[in-house]
């Protein structure tokens, strides 16, 4: 098929880039003509795990082009995703759609023909219909331009894998065109095995917010866990694998921590919560608001860690490397990243702070410049007081402390994700202390 992926961010790169690979051509369209540039050279502005090698790989063949003009791709394709941002809006609690709208506005008077709009990005309960009312009122072909709406459940730093072999795919749509364009744009990974869930647009918006968010339920509650174990002298680890065994729970996704960050799950909770409270289900809406409290409460838990961890020496004056700035591994995505939150606390405490990430340096030095960056390991440990892990990377997983150089006279290490088998760094002289779990 001929597909326009409209919206070139964490979103539309993977997908362009996946959906050249399914062997569609592929146009996306972007209004940033740098980064539009940059794109058609086969450069990739954002880290994702074998996204750059994908760009490179079909913009070289030719299956995949980007450009800012949006006539040409309306010309161009038989089916346009839309996967533009929906950033929280300015009340904090539901989408900002302006660009989604904007999209719309912009291309609809060029669809002249039958074709398919999918709408990719988050939005609130009710959005496909408005978007069709007014695809309908601007486009030429009127009522022959099918809207549907197809949510992501991209988990950053695996965008690429989850879009090629997604666990199931969501369509909400009201046409049989509709149904076939997605089943025909799919057909690679529908014949591959993966289930896909036809559905009406209200019941596609509403999935993406209820899976987000009951991920962030289970990451508060283990989080609230952690701290009861913070209390008791228990160890939440082990509480973990306990729960995790059974069934009807699993331990995936329940990593206690300095709570959950990024692009998705902030806004997708708050815009959920707030979408509970209008439906008036109000019950639901003061659980998920509990979730929210848990997880903006946990810089503070994890600056309460390192206060303990330092003993008698204060915060002010301590020089702090803080181990991570990506909100997670495998992105150098830092929107809403909770290391960058601690830092930043760590700082307004007194703290001189230092960041190593392996990925994330060059956009972390943009949204906080404030902060003394290196992208070297052994580096990071030159004069520091403290090392905090705040950010699971592979590469603190790996490394080893026998073999670090440059570490203090008296290594200490507070691991706020809990991710660290301490013995080793135990044995090669540091004190560790974890959130959750007993400290020496």
């Amino acid at each position: 098929m001929r597909v326009s992926v409209i919206g070139c961010g964490h979103l539309g790169i993977p997908h362009a880039a996946a959906m050249a690979e399914l062997g569609h051509e592929v146009i996306g369209v972007d209004v940033d003509q740098a980064r539009v540039d940059r794109l058609s050279a086969g450069e990739c502005p954002i880290y994702e795990i074998g996204l750059p090698e994908l760009l490179a790989h079909h913009t070289q063949s030719g299956r995949l082009r980007f450009t800012t003009d949006i006539r040409e791709a309306a010309d161009f394709a038989e089916l346009h995703f839309i996967g533009v941002g929906t950033p929280i809006d300015a009340d904090g609690r539901s989408y900002d759609t302006a660009q989604v709208f904007g999209a719309i506005r912009t291309l609809a008077p060029h669809l002249d023909r039958a074709c398919t709009i999918v709408g990719k990005s988050t939005v609130s309960v009710g959005t496909t219909s408005q978007v069709t009312a007014l695809v309908q009122r601007l486009a030429p072909a009127g009522e022959q331009v099918d809207v549907c709406w197809n949510p992501e459940f991209l988990r950053e730093g695996h965008a690429v894998e989850d879009t090629l072999c997604p666990d199931r795919l969501i369509a909400g749509l009201t046409t049989a065109e509709a149904e076939k364009a997605i089943r025909a744009v799919y057909a690679p990974i529908l014949d591959a095995g993966v289930p896909i869930f036809v559905t009406d647009p209200q019941t596609a918006e509403l999935a993406k917010g209820a899976a987000n968010t009951f991920l962030g339920l289970k990451i508060s509650y283990i989080n609230a866990v952690a701290d009861m174990c913070e209390a008791a002298g228990g160890d939440v680890s082990q509480i973990v694998d306990i729960l995790g065994i059974d069934p009807r729970i699993g331990s995936a996704g329940m990593r206690p921590g300095i709570g959950y960050g990024g692009g998705c799950l902030p806004k997708d909770i708050r815009a959920f919560t707030a979408s509970a409270g209008q439906l008036g289900a109000s019950q639901a809406a003061t659980l998920l608001r509990a979730a929210e409290e848990i997880n903006e409460n946990r810089t503070y838990v994890a600056l309460g860690l390192i206060t303990r961890a330092l003993g008698e020496r204060p915060i002010r004056g301590t020089r702090v490397t803080v181990w991570g700035a990506a909100f997670k591994p495998g992105t150098n995505d830092v929107r809403e990243s909770p290391a960058l939150s601690l830092a930043q606390a760590l700082q307004q405490a007194g703290a001189t702070v230092t960041i190593h990430d392996p990925q994330a340096v060059a956009t972390a030095m943009v949204r906080s410049p404030e902060f003394d960056y290196t992208d070297d390991l052994p580096t990071s440990l030159d004069g520091a007081d403290v090392i905090v892990l705040a950010t699971e990377w592979p590469e603190y997983r790996q490394a080893d402390p026998q073999a670090l150089g440059n570490r203090p006279a008296t290594p200490l290490l507070v691991d706020c994700r809990t991710t660290l088998d301490p013995e080793p760094w135990r044995a090669a002289g540091w004190t560790v202390h974890q959130l959750g779990r007993p400290g020496k």
